[in-house]
């Protein structure tokens, strides 16, 4: 699967690691819900660092099509309430 960072890049994430960051993207789900803003910052770290962990980043100059977008550091929790779905970020 191939996660980008917005304001980053793009990271090949092995389905192996996809467990673990649906565990952490229901984290970030549950923060931007409640409305927990350091859960919310907490939560959106842990999610970018596993993606940086488990996956491998391409070339800047890379055209492939990501199948997962993450919200920035930095980002709102307003801003990412838009973008989540039912499943969240991360799908499955």
């Amino acid at each position: 699967m191939i996660v980008r960072i917005l304001g980053e890049g793009q990271y090949d994430v092995a389905d192996d690691a996809l467990a673990r960051l649906n565990s952490i993207d229901n984290d970030l789900g549950a923060a931007v819900e409640s409305g927990d803003e350091a859960a919310f910052v907490a939560a959106l770290t842990a999610l970018h660092d596993g993606v940086r962990a488990a996956g491998t980043a391409h070339a800047p100059d890379s055209l492939d099509e990501s199948d997962v977008i993450l919200p920035p550091s930095g980002a709102s929790i307003d801003e990412v309430r838009e973008l989540l779905g039912g499943d969240g970020l991360i799908p499955g």
